[in-house]
């Protein structure tokens, strides 16, 4: 190695791209320019991308890992869009190579891509000494797409609005199985099967009164589940049209012993099941693996 490659190796940057879980999902409305209003309690596991940054001249993007060729086009990837968006907003930006350790399922409701956004904002962040409170920052964030904020913080909260107005929430670890079938699903195939018109509402002023206090600091895995049962994930329904094995998945999530809930995340068709005790977690994430190794399958904690 040269004495160039070994300092661009020591002044490298890495960080994590934690899966986003959506442990509810209501769908209050569609404005009138075409987005969707969105109430959603936000998790976050303990199964991530790895993304690397090292300083230097051009902005590049190299994938690896095992799900690296589900990527696509390297030009086409949120980690590039969310640089390019800064480097406009933040003058004299600098930047560097990137490469992408590809683990998370694509298309799979659980953030993948901009949960690889947000971490590429938080490395760039640091290598420009800005805070992650930065205007800017956010505004990129938010302008690279929907989920990129709460990726940004990365910790669990109350999401609502378009996905830029977030609310911390103390949140136990969770044991939990995170199953996707390896059947891609599109938000917008979702969103289209759910079928509301601009200016539709769908959660009305009573859902909203009625809906239900989230557990305080300190609240135990069975508070927080009595709680999450109340609130349901609006897209499962319209996603089952769209990939009906999600059905499968939730039914075996289901029936495992220790599973207290069931329930698929974001637009899908990745589905979770939080457990009472990491033991039972485990144990249900080693049968589904053998029961169908067709299946993406990780038995981890959400927090």
């Amino acid at each position: 190695m040269s004495a160039t490659s070994a300092a661009c190796a020591t002044n490298a940057l890495s960080d994590q791209a934690r899966a986003k879980v959506n442990l509810t999902l209501r769908v209050v409305g569609r404005r009138a320019d075409g987005y969707h209003d969105l109430e959603s309690i936000v998790a976050f596991a303990d199964c991530a991308d790895q993304l690397r940054l090292e300083p230097g001249p051009e902005l590049t993007l190299a994938t690896t890992g095992p799900l690296a060729g589900a990527c696509g086009e390297t030009t086409d990837n949120l980690v590039l869009k969310a640089a390019r968006l800064l480097s406009e907003a933040v003058p004299g930006l600098k930047f560097g190579a990137f490469t992408l350790n590809k683990v998370l399922p694509v298309a799979a409701g659980i953030g993948g891509g901009s949960a690889d956004a947000a971490a590429a904002l938080r490395l760039l962040a640091r290598l420009n000494g800005l805070a992650l409170e930065d205007p800017r920052l956010v505004a990129v964030a938010l302008k690279t797409g929907a989920d990129v904020p709460v990726c940004l913080a990365s910790q669990a909260c109350d999401m609502t609005g378009v996905g830029e107005k977030l609310l911390p929430l103390d949140l136990p670890a969770l044991p939990c199985v995170m199953v996707n079938p390896r059947m891609p699903v599109a938000t917008k195939d979702v969103f289209q099967a759910l079928g509301l018109r601009p200016g539709d509402l769908r959660v009305g002023v009573t859902d909203v009164i009625r809906a239900p206090a989230w557990p305080v600091a300190g609240a135990s895995t069975a508070d927080w589940v009595r709680a999450l049962e109340q609130v349901p994930n609006d897209l499962e329904k319209p996603a089952l049209k769209v990939q009906p094995v999600i059905a499968d998945v939730l039914s075996t999530l289901g029936t495992c012993p220790g599973a207290l809930l069931a329930r698929m995340s974001g637009s899908g068709a990745t589905c979770f099941a939080i457990f009472g005790s990491t033991t039972e977690a485990q144990a249900a994430g080693r049968r589904i693996g053998t029961d169908h190794p067709e299946w993406w399958v990780y038995a981890g904690t959400l927090s």
